[in-house]
């Protein structure tokens, strides 16, 4: 296995988990701000929904950044992304030019991102990562 085969996994997880880490702290720090945004988009419950995307999210970056059920946090991580993205920035519903464009932009990294977590789940967490620790020595 080369080197780039070894490190790109722990690297793109590290960077998949500081993207996802940086939307926790921002559901934290503008918690009412964003419920009122989710709401002008008519999404039901929005104080309950932001509650339950943290913790989703908290979860799965905990398990991108240290390897453990990788594949389980990128399914969960790639599920909440898919469905917000697809709910929040329909693009296809903005008439301004302007507004179209940049949903269009935020749809499209979002889903590029769902590719990275898409690599995650078929390929596990690679070399450096808890998945993959050596299994314990048995004791005689």
């Amino acid at each position: 296995m080369s080197f780039s085969e070894t490190i790109s996994p722990l690297l793109g997880r590290l960077a998949l988990s500081w993207f996802y880490g940086a939307g926790a702290y921002n559901i934290v720090d503008n918690f009412t701000q964003l419920s009122h945004q989710l709401a002008a988009k008519h999404v039901p419950m929005p104080p309950l929904v932001l509650v339950v995307a943290f913790v989703l999210i908290v979860m799965g970056v905990y398990s991108l950044l240290v390897g453990y059920h990788t594949r389980h946090g990128a399914v969960l991580l790639f599920g909440m992304t898919i469905v917000a993205t697809v709910v929040l920035h329909d693009y296809w519903h903005i008439t301004d030019a302007a507004a179209r464009r940049a949903e269009f932009e935020i749809f499209s990294r979002d889903v590029a991102i769902c590719g990275g977590l898409l690599l995650l789940i078929g390929m596990g967490c690679g070399r450096f990562g808890w998945d993959n620790r050596p299994p314990p020595k048995k004791v005689r």
